[in-house]
């Protein structure tokens, strides 16, 4: 079961305790129950939902997995006609159950697929996968061990509920019993409000939204020392955000993770209050009943501290795709499930390259921007950085960095010096580009392909660095 039936527990329990909180409108365990199981009768056996954060989106997807149903969430972000795509795509392709008017507002078979994940895309047709039911039981269950989630927590995700993680923490509160929040559209001021006056205890976000709330907390005197747990996905947390975000949220233990849809959790790290990251590419231990292999493109297990595929085997992994498999996306090496992803184990600790398909090939040496990335965030001076590789002529491709500085300005020469004793020569960019901000997608996630766009098209925000 996923989280319809602990929803008719916590309505019985606590009918009059507040479930979620959406856009404004408050909706208590009996309110939700009630509304959702009154659009069962209506759900198809194949349902694409989209639409903006609200109450409504939380009743609507409850209904829409309700016994043996299917769900995709689209972003409304996307274009008309890449929706209505998908939405033939999915209802050609989805495996219809047959369902009565009569169903109840309660889960489905564990072994049936019950959502239809979409990779992130606004230009190009996103691939689908699909999950069962006892996939994101198996993935509550971990996350609420690792992550530590209380019922008397109150979890904010300002993000769209379109995206995977936010639609997660949505149903990990429900199945858990804890309040859940999340905004209209995303808008700092109307987070702080709600840190304030909310009594939040636990936020949802990305890397880039936890620095732009905590920078402007400071500023602003937001006190957030209530919040006692930080959940970060997306992209590692560089040193800047870190010290942002202990200084805002003075009591909070900070969680970052390495997972993909596909796969769900396969490890990370909590850092206590006062505690800060040790810096690198470490991205912590495996999750409860996640078991972690580094594998050779043949599928043979690698030495420990060499670098290969990053392989999971845990009962949480997705089950396939139902497009877009160019198979590589997805692989299985006799069980051990890899999305490509490149890494490597020391003393237990996974370490995340990046992913195969961002690697730069340049003068035939294999550069990750993810290690760039980090070496570049610990140069004094530089507030966040983005590598990518660009096309050249000599060496098949160069890396080029973008950054945004800490505070006035930075020269090429300062951060070629930088970088001297903490990344190898290959491995420096041969290029700086000085950025007015990050170069992120609409649901705040770094985009290396954005940076080169910006610097082919000479977008004003990006500006060549002389030494």
């Amino acid at each position: 079961m996923p989280f319809l039936n602990r929803i008719q527990r916590w309505a019985e329990e606590r009918p009059h305790d507040t479930a979620v909180v959406i856009a404004g409108r408050r909706l208590d365990w009996a309110t939700l129950r009630d509304e959702a199981a009154a659009m069962v009768a209506e759900a198809k056996s194949v349902t694409t939902l989209c639409e903006a954060n609200s109450a409504h989106f939380a009743t609507a997807f409850a209904a829409a997995v309700a016994g043996g149903r299917q769900c995709a969430v689209l972003d409304p972000a996307w274009p008309a006609a890449l929706q209505e795509d998908i939405a033939r795509r999915v209802e050609a392709c989805a495996a219809a159950a047959p369902v009565s008017p009569d169903d109840s507002l309660a889960d489905g078979p564990p072994e049936a697929s019950f959502l239809i994940g979409l990779t992130s895309g606004t230009t190009s047709v996103p691939k689908a996968f699909t999950r069962s039911r006892q996939s994101w039981q198996q993935s509550f269950d971990a996350s609420i061990e690792f992550f530590g989630l209380r019922q008397d927590d109150v979890t904010l995700a300002p993000g769209p509920l379109a995206a995977s993680l936010n639609l997660y923490a949505l149903a990990e509160c429900l199945y858990a019993g804890s309040e859940f929040q999340a905004l209209e559209t995303f808008d700092v001021g109307d987070v702080h409000a709600a840190i304030t006056h909310d009594r939040v205890t636990r936020l949802v976000l990305v890397p880039t939204m936890l620095r732009m709330l905590s920078e402007r907390g400071m500023t602003g005197c937001v006190d957030a020392s209530g919040i006692r747990t930080i959940i970060c996905a997306g992209s590692k947390l560089d040193a800047r955000t870190l010290e942002a975000a202990r200084r805002w949220a003075p009591n909070a233990t900070i969680y970052e993770y390495y997972g993909a849809s596909e796969l769900s959790f396969v490890s990370g790290t909590g850092l206590v209050a006062g505690q800060l990251a040790a810096g690198g590419t470490g991205i912590g231990r495996p999750f409860p009943g996640v078991d972690v292999r580094i594998l050779d493109d043949g599928g043979a297990e690698v030495p420990e501290g060499a670098s290969g595929n990053i392989c999971v085997r845990s009962g949480m992994v997705s089950n396939g795709y139902l497009w877009g498999d160019d198979g590589e996306a997805l692989r299985s090496f006799d069980g051990w499930f890899t999305v490509g992803d490149q890494g490597y184990l020391e003393a237990g600790e996974l370490h995340i390259l990046g992913r195969r398909a961002d690697m730069i090939l340049t003068a035939g040496r294999n550069v990750y921007p993810h290690e760039v990335e980090l070496a570049l965030a610990a140069v004094p001076g530089v507030g966040a950085a983005v590598a990518a590789g660009m096309p050249d002529d000599l060496r098949g491709q160069r890396v080029v960095a973008g950054v945004v500085p800490s505070q006035g300005g930075i020269t090429a020469t300062q951060l070629r010096a930088g970088l001297e004793n903490i990344l190898a020569r290959d491995k420096r960019p041969l290029q700086y580009f000085l950025l007015a901000e990050l170069p992120v997608t609409d649901r705040g996630k770094v985009s290396r392909n954005l940076l080169l766009d910006w610097i082919e098209s000479r977008d004003p925000r990006v500006r060549a660095l002389a030494g």
